[in-house]
């Protein structure tokens, strides 16, 4: 049962996050010819490209992306509960739960997407397509950080500021909201 559990939360994780990333990509506008950015194109357009159709745009913000992420959280969530026998949750329930398991994911996407741009700055020499999508994903939050922390000479610490900043909102979002996080 534990198996089952882990790979079915992993494999809906992981998909949420690629949608996720496609929500990001557009709020960041991110190269979207890019290879990383087209593999998240490609495997979310299945159901995001009827669902526009459907559900408009609010600005920057992919309404339709957003939505399936919920409801991909809110599968997980049945699937889960089916599994354990609890039955369907209560629709107010499985709506705030479904918001956090997508913000949840979101943090953790973040954090994964920091320390892959922290390594790759490490071992890169440019020009990689994968370092420059982590690049525009990332720099928005990072360039305020650099305006404030003083010159270390040429080390930068803004990525390592942001993953403690990210950690204390995970584990004060933990403190308040219990084991979803």
């Amino acid at each position: 049962m534990n198996a089952t559990v882990f790979l079915i939360d992993t494999i809906f994780n992981l998909y949420l996050m690629v949608i996720i990333l496609r929500i990001w990509l557009q709020v960041a506008r991110a190269d979207f010819y890019n290879p990383f950015s087209q593999f998240v194109v490609k495997a979310t357009q299945p159901v995001i490209g009827p669902l526009r159709r459907v559900v408009p745009s609010l600005g920057r913000l992919d309404t339709a992306s957003l939505l399936f992420a919920f409801v991909v959280a809110g599968i997980k969530i049945v699937l889960l509960n089916a599994m354990f026998g609890s039955g369907f949750p209560p629709v107010v329930s499985l709506l705030l739960t479904a918001a956090l398991t997508v913000l949840s994911e979101f943090l953790s996407l973040l954090f994964f997407v920091l320390i892959i741009r922290a390594i790759l700055s490490w071992v890169s020499q440019g020009g990689n397509p994968i370092e420059y999508v982590m690049q525009q994903l990332t720099e928005p939050m990072l360039g305020p950080i650099r305006r404030v922390l003083p010159s270390m000479g040429g080390l930068d610490l803004s990525v390592l500021v942001l993953i403690i900043a990210l950690q204390f909102v995970r584990i004060l979002l933990s403190d308040i909201f219990g084991p979803i996080f």
